[in-house]
């Protein structure tokens, strides 16, 4: 970790710039049911960035949200791990991911992965404090 708290594989997140990209996508969002539009951006550690949107179902129990649709992004352009994260709403306005989504997240973070929250910049550990995940699994297996 650097002295600010970022991981030290990040260099300064600019913020406004990745939360563009968040709010590019909202605008692909499918959402005719709830009209809720949902997009995120993230950044990866190999500089890429990743986006996603909200892609609603009629069968509500099937849909995608915006973080389902990043990682799907993150996998198939080449994994890596995310190092920065933000999600906006249909105004441009930063949201909280949910806590199915703080999860699907930290399972495809970097140690100290960032997120813009509605409360300010946090850690993925901050908001998902003692959460279970790869590193978990890799720690008992070589325990």
């Amino acid at each position: 970790m650097s002295s600010d708290g970022s991981p030290a594989s990040v260099p300064a997140v600019d913020w406004d710039a990745l939360r563009a990209v968040a709010t590019d996508a909202m605008g692909k969002s499918y959402s005719p049911y709830s009209k809720f539009p949902v997009g995120a951006a993230a950044i990866v550690d190999d500089g890429r960035t990743v986006r996603g949107a909200n892609i609603e179902n009629a069968s509500y129990g099937v849909t995608l949200c915006a973080e389902c649709s990043l990682v799907s992004d993150l996998v198939m352009s080449g994994g890596g791990r995310l190092v920065a994260f933000t999600c906006v709403d249909g105004h441009g306005a930063v949201l909280m991911p949910c806590g199915r989504c703080r999860q699907l997240l930290f399972e495809h973070s970097a140690p100290g992965m960032l997120l813009e929250t509605v409360s300010g910049i946090r850690t993925i550990d901050e908001v998902l404090p003692d959460a279970f995940g790869p590193r978990t699994l890799s720690d008992y297996s070589a325990g």
